[in-house]
């Protein structure tokens, strides 16, 4: 029985043919059917050049377990979480592979409600019986296929968040990477006031501009020249499948995710709600101090969605936010969506008035960070262990909630091991002191070598 590489801690991902190809498509399908035992479930695929076929190949496995399939078409990951939830779907599949190279394709699972299905919730049942290919027999009766558009409803979804009359006639450049978002953008742009500069804007799974992830910096030249020549108020950028979203200001400089959901939670805050905001272990300081201004309450979860959605259903949390770009909401079934960050934000600077670098400058100042770094290491646990030992003593905390955080009264770091790729990952914030965090960065790194 061959193993299927495929299959990741949170979702499906590998190279196609070799890895993941329409024979495994439909094993996927037929696995998912036994586990889940849904009666009807919603698929869509994203813009690479392989998604058709192994959509159609998965739909297929469900159709001949019996489950009835309903197809929305090209479309981003979060459309799959919004149709679920939205149309009472017992389950949805994304073909996917986000911002991996373009000879990769992938899947994300969710069940009823648009909840997760990832390693421990069912991931590596489906990949057993994939392997294996021990399905129930064939059903009596063949699912039945059918074409829907969810669009007006999701675009209808994602304005109400905002009210549109307060928007001001902003101009924002918005790069797609000729992944997904752009189709989203042309649906929400009708109604908004924004003028909207698009760079990379067409789907193309070719991605003739490269791999569509923003957090590459070569990625990024495109979006900060397209700001700088069009004088822009604000600058966007996503990932493949736009579940990630990545923010510039109007001087085209790049904001940290952390920042923004600081932003965010105190927009969740403003008026007075007293919720919960669940966030990673990664870089806290900041997030914890505006929602505790905002009269909130900062809740600490294990990097992931599976964990940060799970941890926002137990504490009814009004939003998530993880550093990664990564933004959860518990009115879209506590999932994570790229489009509603900005929509947000441009609300957020059109009551202000202030500038997107005004509503930033000052928390970053305030908490200096180093930027998440990584490094390949040979030996990860025993790199953790040695730096515990150096720093755990003097400290004022020491946390394993993902990785090593330790924590002394004017900074601290957070070094934990991916769970996606063979790397060391570190985060360190200090207080008001960037000297001291690029110190305490360096000495760090040196740890790493």
């Amino acid at each position: 029985m061959q193993e299927l590489t495929c299959f990741k801690a949170y979702d499906v991902r590998g190279q196609v043919p070799s890895e993941l190809n329409e024979d495994v498509a439909y094993r996927i399908g037929r696995a998912y059917a036994d586990v889940v035992k849904p009666g009807k479930v919603v698929v869509g695929y994203d813009i690479r050049l392989t998604s058709p076929a192994i959509k159609t190949a998965l739909a297929n496995g469900l159709l001949d377990a019996g489950v009835d399939v309903d197809d929305i078409g090209l479309c981003g990951t979060e459309q799959i979480y919004h149709a679920t939830f939205s149309g009472g779907y017992d389950g949805g599949i994304a073909v996917t592979a986000s911002h991996n190279p373009k000879d990769y394709n992938g899947m994300k699972f969710v069940r009823e409600g648009s909840r997760p299905i990832s390693g421990d919730t069912g991931l590596f049942d489906i990949k057993a019986l994939a392997e294996s290919q021990k399905f129930s027999p064939l059903a009596d009766s063949r699912g039945t296929l059918s074409n829907v558009d969810m669009r007006t409803k999701y675009t209808e979804h994602l304005l109400s968040y905002i009210d549109v009359a307060k928007l001001k006639p902003l101009k924002v450049v918005v790069n797609a990477g000729n992944g997904g978002a752009g189709l989203a953008i042309d649906l929400l742009e009708a109604h908004l006031p924004i003028e909207f500069i698009k760079i990379h804007h067409e789907a193309n799974g070719e991605f003739p501009n490269g791999v569509p992830n923003p957090l590459l910096e070569e990625n990024r030249q495109s979006t900060i020249d397209a700001i700088k020549e069009h004088n822009a108020d604000l600058g966007l950028a996503w990932d493949g499948d736009f579940d990630r979203c990545f923010f510039f200001d109007e001087n085209a400089r790049f904001i940290e995710g952390y920042y923004i959901v600081g932003m965010l939670a105190s927009a969740f805050l403003a008026d007075g709600c007293k919720s919960k905001i669940v966030h990673d272990p990664r870089l806290t300081w900041n997030t914890i101090e505006l929602a505790q201004q905002s009269g909130g309450q900062a809740i600490q979860s294990k990097t992931g969605h599976a964990f940060i959605k799970e941890r926002m259903r137990e504490e009814d949390a009004i939003y998530g936010g993880e550093m990664s770009a990564h933004h959860y909401f518990r009115d879209f079934a506590y999932c994570d969506s790229g489009m509603i960050p900005w929509l947000l934000v441009i609300e957020q600077l059109s009551v202000s008035g202030k500038k997107m670098s005004e509503m930033v400058d000052e928390r970053m100042a305030a908490y200096p960070v180093s930027g998440e770094i990584n490094r390949t290491i040979t030996d990860p646990a025993a790199l953790l262990s040695a730096v515990e030992e150096k720093y755990a003593a003097n400290a004022l905390s020491v946390e394993h909630v993902d990785g090593l955080s330790v924590e002394y009264a004017q900074w601290r770091f957070n070094l934990r091991m991916s769970n996606t790729e063979p790397v060391v990952r570190l985060n360190v914030e200090a207080r008001g002191d960037h000297q001291l965090m690029e110190e305490k960065r360096d000495e760090l790194l040196a740890l790493m070598k």
